[in-house]
């Protein structure tokens, strides 16, 4: 009977001393942000607003502030709006940035005409044309995911295009006298290499996702993370805030887990420099 299921190669010794090694630095890192964040919560200036953890000397934590949230029935549901909305946002940023990359790769005069205004609207904070989306759109969900929407299409769109410009031109000269046409270069060439850097542009369009939930939710959202901090930070619950900010950045290392571990298996092929 044949095997169905391939056998996974056992680690050499080197392999599991390598990855002892980066999950004791992963553990040394994570010591130091506790040691680094337990000084700002005892500090006279600091302590307010950079509670500790858990609640010292009677202190508020920021684990009895995500409680605080929990009771009042908001944690969940802002977790799962801001969720959707990224979901959403990056689902439509990524389905428009690869068409629009790739057009702008292909033909100068797309390229020309679409470039400049990418470059011109991605340096602009979101938070600045916000309000222009809330009065075009009214208050809801569909504020948030429109510039969530627009900060990963920018930079999606840049990174893979950029990312295709540095295929080897060589490569598809070899193509072209050995006859193949677009459509052969496109799906055995230009694709395959741009693999890792359509990776990259999803790791850094999941990031512009995140990072754009404040000024996203900041603009007449029902609920979400976004929102919440925004709300309250006019309560001067720093407690639950810092947990909220906690959450968004876990958040975004496990979806750059998720990405690295989608990486691995796409680009398994391609080599990878080690760090010293």
């Amino acid at each position: 009977m044949s095997k169905t299921k391939r056998e996974k190669r056992p680690l050499t010794k080197a392999e599991r001393h390598t990855r002892m090694v980066n999950r004791l630095w992963l553990l040394l890192s994570l010591v130091v942000a506790l040691v680094v964040l337990f000084i700002l919560s005892i500090g006279k200036k600091t302590g307010r607003s950079f509670p500790f953890i858990v609640s010292i000397n009677g202190r508020p934590s920021v684990l009895q502030g995500l409680q605080t949230m929990i009771k009042r029935d908001a944690l969940w549901s802002d977790f799962v709006s801001s969720m959707i909305s990224v979901a959403l946002g990056f689902g439509l940023g990524f389905i428009t940035s690869l068409p629009v990359a790739f057009l702008m790769a292909w033909y100068t005069p797309v390229r020309k005409i679409i470039e400049p205004w990418i470059n011109f609207i991605r340096n602009i904070p979101a938070l600045a044309y916000a309000p222009l989306i809330v009065i075009m759109l009214g208050v809801g969900r569909a504020p948030s995911v429109v510039l969530i929407w627009i900060c990963t299409f920018m930079t999606m769109c840049i990174t893979i295009f950029h990312g295709i410009r540095n295929i080897d031109n060589t490569l598809v000269k070899a193509a072209r006298v050995l006859g193949a046409n677009d459509m052969d270069i496109f799906f055995r060439i230009t694709l395959p290499a741009t693999v890792p850097f359509i990776l990259t542009a999803v790791r850094l369009g999941l990031s512009a996702g995140l990072t754009t939930l404040l000024a996203a939710e900041s603009t007449g959202a029902q609920a979400g993370l976004g929102m919440r901090i925004s709300t309250l930070k006019t309560t001067f619950e720093t407690d639950a805030m810092l947990g909220y900010i906690i959450i968004i950045g876990i958040i975004g290392t496990l979806l750059n887990l998720l990405v690295d571990i989608i990486e691995g298996r796409l680009t398994s092929w391609q080599e990878k420099r080690e760090g010293a």
